[in-house]
């Protein structure tokens, strides 16, 4: 299936059968954790929201402000599908009104992470409960995305006001997450400017932010006038020439989730492709360092960027042919990943804070989220239990 002549061989590692008494052990001890803190977090947040990430192992509350608030609504209504307890559904919908005054208003919605925020809450809430109030907030906040469409070099801006010199035509690989909204509009509507706006932008991505090698850029600029392609480097990354991981993470999960709404088969090889560049450079506990490129090094794991993989992988194995051997693999190296966060890298009841994720890097060099829990992660490690224990539906 994959072009063999980009395809790096997976590292065979983890090719035994699992324990399954040992797996099922595991996950449900971190069931009952998972629900143990959002409990205790439901009671600390109140009606503000926990901070991108954790400082000193503590998330600072604050406003409806930010790219990450959705994260923790989306773990309510992941809670609330694992358990059945009403009273997530209850905190998930009070937190929908929220999203709805920050898109009227226009508050802090200057960035592509609309989809984000947008889909982990009122998506969802249309999903889930039939919300038509949250379906309305959903499809403002795909009209708010559409506005930072670049027609002449056909990708979405990632940050900061259109006027801003220094943001002009910045896409960045996190994008490809944002995308279902738009998908998601055109299904609603049945406009297909929606679907394809985000057609176009993948497709940029597709040829801009992934390398010969199947390695991807975090950012990469086009010129806004002419469509021409500009230059690529990094926001968070080690060098402009390394991989990020959690970027990495973002393109398998996010080229798998638009070949479901695309049927394009480009986007689940190029899934595949990058799962393949991720996977050969775990260190032996499966949890990846904060960039590839530093393997074998004593440099910080990310181990969001791990739970965003796992979700990537069983994403992509689900849209293989089931006779596909590289399908097995994927799904046995997603829950390996997962297997070892949850033994090593899952909060315990001795350690202090209120994170869910341990060792975690948001911003290295900004000195933001270094080696604590955040919001993100916490939601994807959430999610990736969601995927191997029921039968969900996607909010994406």
């Amino acid at each position: 299936m994959l072009n063999t002549v980009k395809k790096e061989l997976l590292q065979d590692r983890n090719t035994t059968p699992f324990d399954r008494e040992r797996i099922n052990r595991l996950l449900q001890f971190a069931s009952t954790r998972i629900t143990t803190i959002i409990d205790r977090n439901l009671a600390e947040f109140g009606d503000s929201f926990p901070g991108e990430t954790c400082v000193n192992g503590f998330y600072p509350l604050t406003e409806n402000v930010e790219w990450t608030t959705s994260f923790w609504t989306g773990q309510l209504w992941l809670a609330w599908e694992m358990t059945g307890a009403e009273k997530y559904r209850i905190a998930a919908q009070k937190q929908v009104r929220s999203f709805g005054l920050r898109i009227a208003g226009r508050q802090d919605t200057q960035t592509h992470d609309l989809g984000f925020l947008y889909t982990l809450s009122c998506v969802a809430a249309w999903r889930l409960t039939g919300n038509h109030e949250a379906r309305g907030f959903a499809l403002l906040a795909a009209d708010a995305l559409m506005e930072r469409f670049h027609a002449k070099a056909n990708i979405i801006q990632a940050w900061g006001d259109l006027s801003e010199p220094g943001q002009a035509g910045r896409m960045i690989i996190d994008c490809n997450m944002n995308l279902p909204l738009l998908f998601w509009a055109s299904e609603q509507t049945g406009n297909p400017r929606f679907a394809d706006v985000a057609k176009a932008h993948v497709r940029q991505a597709a040829r801009y932010l992934v390398r010969p090698d199947a390695s991807t850029w975090h950012t990469y600029y086009m010129d806004t006038v002419t469509g021409a392609a500009r230059y690529g480097n990094t926001q968070q990354g080690y060098a402009d020439d390394s991989c990020w991981a959690r970027g990495q993470a973002w393109g398998i999960y996010g080229f798998a989730l638009s070949y479901a709404y695309t049927g394009d088969r480009e986007f689940v090889d190029l899934s595949a492709k990058l799962a393949n560049y991720f996977l050969n450079r775990l260190p032996e506990d499966e949890v990846c360092h904060w960039d590839l490129a530093l393997l074998g090094t004593d440099a910080y794991r990310d181990s969001s960027g791990a739970a965003i993989a796992v979700c990537g992988l069983l994403e992509l194995a689900k849209h293989l042919p089931v006779t596909d051997p590289d399908r097995a693999t994927y799904e046995q190296r997603a829950l390996s990943i997962m297997l070892s966060l949850t033994e090593h890298y899952l909060s315990e009841e001795k350690d202090a804070g209120n994170g869910l994720l341990k060792h975690a890097v948001y911003h290295l060099d900004g000195g933001k989220g270094v080696d604590e829990c955040c919001s993100w992660g916490d939601y994807f490690y959430v999610e990736a239990l969601m995927r191997l224990t029921k039968v969900w539906k996607l909010y994406w």
